[in-house]
C-alpha cells in the first residue's frame, strides 16, 4: 500500500540531509585555510633557511589551498622575490594589497618591494598609506622610506617633504637626519644640511658617512677649519673605511 509522505515531513528530511553536508563543506574549507596558513609559514621558514626549493613547494601548496588571504599572498611575494621572479612577486604583493587595503604591514612590505624593484611611485603611495593608518605603529619609518623612494626616483623635492614629515613625527632619527642632510647637500642647500648634521651628531655617534658628509658640507660652505676637523676625525676614527678613501682622493685633487 503506497503512502503519501506529508510535504512538511519531506522538507524536514531534506533539511536534515543538507545540514551535515554543509557542515562537512565548512569543515573542509576550514581545514584548507588552516593548512594554507601552516604552509605559508613553512615557506617563509624554509626561505630564511636558504632552502628555496622547499619554500617554493610550500607556498605553491598554500596558494592552492587558499589564495584569498593577504598573508598567503604576501608570503608568496617574499618567496618569489627571493627566487628572483620579480613579476610573480609583484603580482602577489599587489594581490595582498587588494585583499586588505587597510593593512599597514601589507602596504609596507609591498612598498619595500616596489621601491626596490618595481614601480617607485606605487611604492611611495603604499608607504604614505601605511603612514596615515591608525594601526601602524611607526609612521615615521613609513614617511622616511617614502622619502628614500622618491629620492631614488629622482624627485628630491618630494623626498625632502617626506623626510621632514618623518622628523615631525619623531625628531631624533639618526638615519633620517643623515639622509636629509645628504639630500640637502646634494641639492646645494648646505646651510640647512649643516643644521641637520648637527642634529644627527646630537642623536648618534659619528659614523664614516656622517664625517664624510660633514667634510663636503663645510668645504662647500668655505669653512676650511671645520672641514679639516671632519677630515681629521675620518682619517683617525675610520681609517680603513671607503669614505676615508674618498677623502684621500678629494684631498689629492683639491688645490
Amino acid at each position: 500500500m503506497n503512502r503519501c509522505v506529508p510535504a512538511a515531513v519531506l522538507a524536514l528530511a531534506l533539511i536534515g540531509a543538507a545540514a551535515p553536508a554543509q557542515a562537512d563543506r565548512a569543515q573542509e574549507r576550514a581545514n584548507r585555510e588552516q593548512a594554507a596558513r601552516v604552509n605559508a609559514q613553512l615557506a617563509l621558514t624554509y626561505m630564511k633557511q636558504g632552502d628555496l626549493v622547499s619554500a617554493r613547494d610550500k607556498i605553491e601548496k598554500a596558494l592552492d589551498q587558499n589564495p584569498r588571504t593577504p598573508e598567503t599572498q604576501m608570503a608568496a611575494g617574499f618567496v618569489y622575490d627571493r627566487l628572483g621572479q620579480d613579476r610573480k612577486a609583484a603580482d602577489h604583493f599587489e594581490q595582498a594589497v587588494k585583499l586588505d587595503r587597510d593593512n599597514a604591514d601589507v602596504l609596507n612590505n609591498a612598498a619595500v618591494f616596489e621601491c626596490r624593484k618595481g614601480d617607485k611611485k606605487k611604492g611611495e603611495e603604499y608607504f604614505l598609506r601605511a603612514a596615515v593608518s591608525p594601526l601602524y605603529r611607526t609612521p615615521e619609518v613609513a614617511y622616511s622610506n617614502a622619502g628614500r623612494c622618491a629620492r631614488a626616483d629622482g624627485r628630491p623635492k618630494d623626498a625632502e617633504k617626506y623626510l621632514r614629515q618623518s622628523l615631525a613625527v619623531r625628531a631624533d632619527q639618526p638615519d633620517t637626519l643623515l639622509e636629509l642632510a645628504d639630500l640637502l647637500h646634494e641639492t646645494g642647500s648646505n646651510m640647512p644640511a649643516r643644521a641637520f648634521l648637527q642634529r644627527y651628531a646630537a642623536a648618534a655617534p659619528a659614523s664614516a658617512e656622517s664625517l664624510w658628509l660633514g667634510y663636503r658640507v663645510e668645504t662647500a660652505l668655505g669653512d676650511r677649519a671645520s672641514a679639516e676637523d671632519y677630515a681629521r676625525r675620518l682619517r683617525t676614527e675610520f681609517a680603513v673605511s671607503p669614505q676615508a678613501g674618498l677623502l684621500a682622493d678629494a684631498e689629492r685633487t683639491t688645490p
